[in-house]
């Protein structure tokens, strides 16, 4: 009874948190409400008894991932606004891509069943001599191999997106010209003197230049300051 309930609240908020993230106009809040969507995810998968997904969820996703989102949200300069521009331009075609993702989800819960196993699996002990870590990997890596990497690279797509979108081209910026420097000569950038030895620095015409008035430290305004033309090494 208890376990159910806290599935159906952890479901609730998973849910809202959300679709806010969908929804909220501001980019930090959308990643906050994901970071709380990963927690109340986290909380079914402990409820689930796959505590291997749920840890992973937690300090990857949680740890990693949203926190790397925050931080270039709030830490890049992203014209939002500017990025919203093309919005009623691209939003026919926006549109067409969604209602194809939304029958593809619709037909394939309509077309869902259980399977005629599914009750006898249920049923069946989990098997002692393997852990729920292994037991994931064997799956993962043998029977949805090709799904897996699959998804790696839809990641990897989304990742190119998101770097396209958001780089900037500055010319303000100095750029490393290395043809330049490997045509640099020594003398282009190194003076070599010849100092005799014990030369001081009026010898070698090296003076201080003396302090601005302004500069000087408060309690010596008044103070007499010498005024040396040449000073001595």
């Amino acid at each position: 009874m208890i376990t159910g309930l806290f599935f159906w609240v952890f479901s609730a908020i998973l849910l809202g948190s959300a679709a806010m993230v969908v929804t909220s106009r501001n980019p930090v809040h959308s990643v906050l409400f994901l970071i709380l969507a990963f927690f109340n995810a986290s909380a079914l998968f402990l409820i689930a008894g796959a505590e291997f997904l749920a840890m992973i969820l937690v300090i990857v996703y949680v740890g990693a991932v949203a926190v790397l989102f925050l931080f270039v949200v709030m830490m890049l300069d992203v014209d939002f606004v500017a990025l919203r521009e093309g919005f009623q331009r691209y939003a026919p075609a926006g549109g067409i891509i969604g209602a194809v993702l939304f029958a593809e989800l619709l037909f394939a819960l309509l077309g869902w069943q259980f399977s005629t196993d599914a009750p006898v699996l249920r049923l069946s002990q989990i098997p002692e001599k393997i852990q729920n870590t292994a037991a994931i990997g064997n799956v993962l890596y043998t029977q949805y191999i090709f799904l897996f990497q699959m998804a790696g690279l839809i990641l990897l797509v989304a990742m190119i997106g998101a770097i396209v979108l958001t780089h900037r081209v500055t010319t303000t910026a100095r750029r490393q010209n290395i043809t330049r420097q490997q045509e640099r000569k020594v003398a282009d950038t190194l003076k070599i003197l010849k100092v005799r030895t014990g030369a001081g620095v009026q010898e070698l015409g090296i003076y201080r230049p003396e302090p601005e008035p302004a500069l000087l430290p408060a309690h010596d305004a008044h103070a007499a300051v010498p005024h040396l033309e040449h000073p001595e090494p």
